[in-house]
């Protein structure tokens, strides 16, 4: 074997930072040569000013400085020409326009959107911290900010003002904690900019938001849906027909008639509904240590109690979790709380629920399988 041939097996040991890729395979080796113990590379960009480009030159220094006569790497950068990025994206895309990964019947990737009947019951704080709890225990995840009026989760994940690198109209999720994610927000030319979309056009968002973004290989994608019963949820129902949905409540018994609506819809388009949380239940008072139902008892319950009854099979109370500032805090300053705090009651409560939501149920009752009689 040459010492050109090792140094392309080296290469072919990197990958792209954020398609994840071997450079080869994406045709981001433009020449290579070696003479007097210098191997000279040239690298094409898939845009310019790559935020990667750091992280290339260290990862290709280290592998190809691992080949016996390399004693030192010449390295060169350029841009790809439109017709190499339409390459890339056909790879990347498997050769097919709105093609959402998570819709096909071979998908591994759970889906599930994380629902509520109404807004302020922390159902964004704890997309975020089950994400990341899931991350945690080994999963490749994702979470998709759907609630396209309302998107917080840039802000929870510490990504504000942050923006996804695009190849022409592909880009690449932002990925914090491990997680990757990807909001509107992200996309708007000012943060404050208000969105004003009706439904036909949502229905648009969300299909390019699944379609457009690479996500990769993911195990769980985590869905925040926008309040109520709207055109998103519906929307979700039909472009991943796979989807699962868990309904967020407070244990108010009027928040939880609200949170019930959530589920019932998501039945009705025949999506799976796999459980019920609690959020701002029970916690200790701190100067006593007796219990406080700030917001009242037994929605958490109630809720599951109908939606089971509703679609004929046990819809579980998956977990409750104790009214916590930790948690609000962790959010306003970008680091959730099973990161900032994982020994508080909030974040093992949040723990596991994730240890439940990384085992798939046995049971096929309520999911659509392939077939056509």
């Amino acid at each position: 074997m040459t010492v050109i041939e090792r140094i392309n097996g080296a290469l072919a040991q990197v990958q792209d930072p954020e398609l994840h890729r071997p450079l080869p395979e994406l045709g981001m080796i433009e020449s290579v040569a070696f003479s007097d113990g210098a191997a000279q590379i040239k690298i094409l960009l898939t845009i310019s000013g790559c935020p990667m480009q750091d992280r290339l030159r260290t990862d290709i220094t280290t592998a190809v400085t691992n080949v016996p006569e390399v004693s030192r790497v010449v390295l060169e950068f350029g841009v790809m020409s439109e017709e190499q990025r339409n390459n890339v994206k056909k790879i990347l895309s498997h050769g097919r326009d709105r093609f959402i990964p998570f819709a096909q019947p071979d998908s591994l990737t759970r889906v599930i959107g994380i629902a509520s009947g109404k807004g302020g019951v922390g159902k964004s704080s704890l997309t975020v911290n089950l994400a990341l709890a899931a991350a945690q225990r080994g999963l490749r995840v994702g979470i998709l900010d759907a609630d396209v009026y309302g998107h917080s989760i840039p802000r929870l994940m510490g990504l504000m003002g942050q923006r996804p690198t695009a190849i022409d109209q592909m880009f690449i999720p932002l990925e914090s904690f491990g997680v990757k994610v990807v909001s509107m927000e992200m996309f708007k030319p000012e943060r404050s900019d208000a969105i004003a979309y009706r439904g036909p056009l949502l229905h648009r968002v969300l299909q390019q938001l699944l379609s457009d973004a690479y996500w990769g290989d993911l195990d769980l994608l985590l869905i925040d849906l926008p309040p109520g019963t709207g055109d998103l949820a519906i929307s979700l129902g039909q472009l991943v027909p796979a989807s699962e949905i868990i309904v967020v409540t407070t244990p108010q018994i009027a928040a939880a008639e609200v949170a019930e609506r959530a589920g019932r819809i998501a039945h009705q388009i025949k999506q799976h509904v796999i459980g019920v949380i609690e959020n701002m239940s029970d916690f200790a008072c701190p100067t006593c240590g007796g219990s406080i139902s700030l917001f009242g008892t037994g929605g958490g319950e109630a809720t599951a109690q109908r939606l089971s009854e509703l679609v004929g099979s046990d819809v579980p109370l998956l977990g409750k979790i104790p009214f916590s500032p930790q948690l609000r805090t962790g959010g306003d300053a970008g680091t959730p709380v099973v990161l900032a705090d994982p020994e508080s009651p909030a974040s093992i409560a949040i723990s596991a629920i994730a240890a439940q939501l990384i085992v798939r149920s046995k049971s096929l009752l309520g999911v659509r399988l392939g077939l056509a009689t």
